[in-house]
């Protein structure tokens, strides 16, 4: 191992110790009391059996016959879950044919950032993850399983799906996704166009015929977002089975892979040879594994935030000090869109997943001495799924890129280090994505310019005002104030100024998207300001340095003077939208370095 990775992941296990024996033990105990149909009372049974077909009811009465629950976050607004609508059909003929049943146990809220972007509903975006968490435990809750299938795909979802699914870590569980869209559009040019309808040098027709030419079927959005960096973790973590991450929807492999995980489920049940509960999956070396690939392979800073909340819920804490020791020593690989001008499909096709574990895995950067759900050692992930004749076989990965454009080996990489950064100093904490910025923009000190909110940001542009060197100051985004919206419109008015020549930047205790691109944002500052952080304090005109070569974020006032100052109160999150509904959460959210989460108890 490499003496960094093994020296972070020692310092986790240490830090976790108390936190992850509670968690273990919990698991223990619940193992202990058996398997499902040997826990519930006959009446119990013979309710959770009451509306399936005749055959499943004789099964049912089979005390070794496993049952395995389907959780899903199939709706039709999600281009990523449409597919998903198939799904269940598939995984109870699947569950079948090998001597058990599948149950649909409960649906989950699935919202689209791509849709609520810059809109109202997006600030209960963060805060649906914790939603999604309750609902897959309300499903598990039945306690009738002896396994589960995990259906879901894009930002929110997986890390929600992944806590809810780790408070029943005795069980093993499979996650299944749906593959990315075909590709369409290329970036480049969907870009130009938004770029140009921020200058507004193309209308409104012309903008959604682009993004319709880039949005145009089933599947994941192809632009290396939170959506696919969650498929990549999950390739790392163990939980999906080898290479099921970008196989497009709708083809024959994707459905036989989709028919393999209940299978696959069954053979890992409790009482079986190979049982593989959650728990024994997700544990400290697994969580950085999913660090090491997100950093290779430049993914979404949002998984500052959801990584944190999934291994908390797996009784391991990590940092963003972790993210950044490990982003020093892992190369950049991978440049995938907004880092580089190819997609998704095209980083599958140079030899995606399987190439990556396998550098990762060689260099020492990744762990291969943990259990998965294809059974034991990552090495099974840089094997990569294929059809002989109907039947799913797998086969070793290519161990050279296909595309060295897009995709390199560890000894010669697009950058020396992964693609984030910790950034501290008298603002406070917070991270940047650089993997996507040009050098020359990774240090600016420029006067602050302040907002309130991302729309006085974009009206301020829109009257002229902004045609200069400046750092943008967006505050009172953070999880307390209005439960941190992605910030993304922002990102193409900020591109134009930059590529006018400007000095521009970001400052905000809110989020990017996770495709954010070639803006310098320092993003996530804690505390924020709706928690007495120093952004409350900032005014027009203060000198703001961001340094991301020197993990730096400063402000050229004396910390005294700043703190004398009348801070700024954070503006009402507006009525409306199921806002008022979400008030709780925003007074009970967790900062952002602890995962933004209402789920854990502070003192824990």
């Amino acid at each position: 191992m490499h003496p960094v990775v093994e020296e972070v992941t020692n310092r986790i296990v240490e830090r976790s110790r108390d936190l992850r024996d509670d968690y273990l033990g919990r698991m223990e105990a619940a193992i202990a009391q058996g398997r499902a149909r040997g826990k519930l009372s006959c009446a119990n049974w013979a309710h959770a059996f009451a509306a399936s077909p005749g055959s499943d009811k004789v099964r049912m009465r089979d005390p070794n016959a496993p049952n395995v629950a389907i959780v899903s976050a199939y709706n039709d607004m999600l281009s990523a879950h449409q597919p998903f609508e198939r799904y269940p059909d598939l995984i109870r003929a699947a569950a079948h044919e090998a001597g058990a049943t599948a149950q649909f146990a409960g649906g989950v809220p699935a919202m689209c950032d791509g849709v609520t972007q810059g809109r109202p509903g997006m600030e209960l975006s963060l805060f649906s993850r914790d939603v999604i968490a309750m609902s897959t435990a309300v499903a598990l809750t039945h306690d009738a399983f002896d396994a589960a299938l995990m259906l879901g795909v894009c930002d929110k979802i997986v890390p929600g799906l992944t806590i809810g699914a780790l408070s029943f870590g005795h069980l093993p569980v499979i996650f299944v996704p749906a593959g990315p869209m075909t590709s369409g559009l290329s970036n480049a040019e969907k870009a130009r166009v938004r770029g140009l309808y921020a200058q507004g040098k193309a209308t409104r027709e012309e903008l959604l015929d682009s993004e319709m030419k880039s949005y145009h079927g089933p599947g994941t959005c192809t632009f290396y977002g939170t959506a696919n960096s969650n498929q990549m973790i999950m390739e790392m973590m163990g939980l999906h089975l080898p290479g099921a991450a970008f196989v497009t929807p709708n083809t024959p492999l994707r459905d036989a892979l989709t028919a393999a995980a209940p299978r696959r489920a069954v053979e890992i049940a409790h009482g079986t040879n190979d049982y593989t509960p959650m728990s024994a999956v997700v544990g400290a070396k697994s969580i950085v594994n999913a660090m090491a690939g997100l950093l290779a392979t430049g993914g979404s800073t949002n998984h500052t935030l959801h990584l944190v909340a999934m291994a908390r819920a797996a009784g391991v804490r990590i940092n963003w000090q972790d993210f950044d020791d490990l982003s020093r020593v892992t190369p950049l690989i991978a440049k995938v869109y907004p880092n580089g001008s190819e997609d998704v499909n095209a980083f599958h096709a140079a030899g995606g997943m399987a190439f990556v574990v396998r550098q990762l895995l060689d260099a020492g950067l990744a762990h291969d001495d943990v259990s998965t759900v294809a059974g034991h050692g990552l090495r099974r992930y840089q094997a990569e799924p294929f059809l002989d004749d109907g039947r799913l076989v797998w086969r070793e990965g290519t161990s050279v890129s296909l595309n060295r454009d897009l995709l390199r080996p560890v000894d010669d990489p697009f950058q020396s280090e992964g693609g984030m950064r910790l950034l501290t100093g008298g603002l406070g904490r917070a991270v940047i994505k650089t993997s996507a910025v040009k050098d020359e923009h990774l240090i600016i000190e420029a006067p602050a310019i302040v907002f309130e909110d991302q729309e006085a940001l974009l009206a301020a542009h829109a009257r002229g005002e902004l045609n200069r060197d400046f750092v943008a100051v967006v505050r009172f985004q953070g999880p307390k104030a209005n439960g941190m919206p992605e910030l993304h419109s922002l990102t193409p008015v900020l591109g134009v100024l930059l590529d006018k020549g400007f000095k521009v930047a970001l400052v905000t205790d809110g989020r990017m998207s996770g495709a954010s691109g070639k803006v310098p944002a320092a993003i996530h500052v804690t505390p924020e300001a709706a928690d007495g952080g120093a952004l409350a304090y900032v005014r027009d005109g203060d000198m703001i340095l961001l340094n991301a070569h020197a993990g730096v974020l400063e402000i050229k006032v004396e910390a005294s003077e700043l703190h004398a100052r009348q801070a700024a109160t954070a503006p009402p999150s507006g009525p409306g939208y199921g806002r008022e509904m979400f008030a709780w959460m925003r007074r009970s959210a967790d900062a952002a370095e602890a995962g933004a989460s209402v789920l854990f108890e502070a003192a824990a």
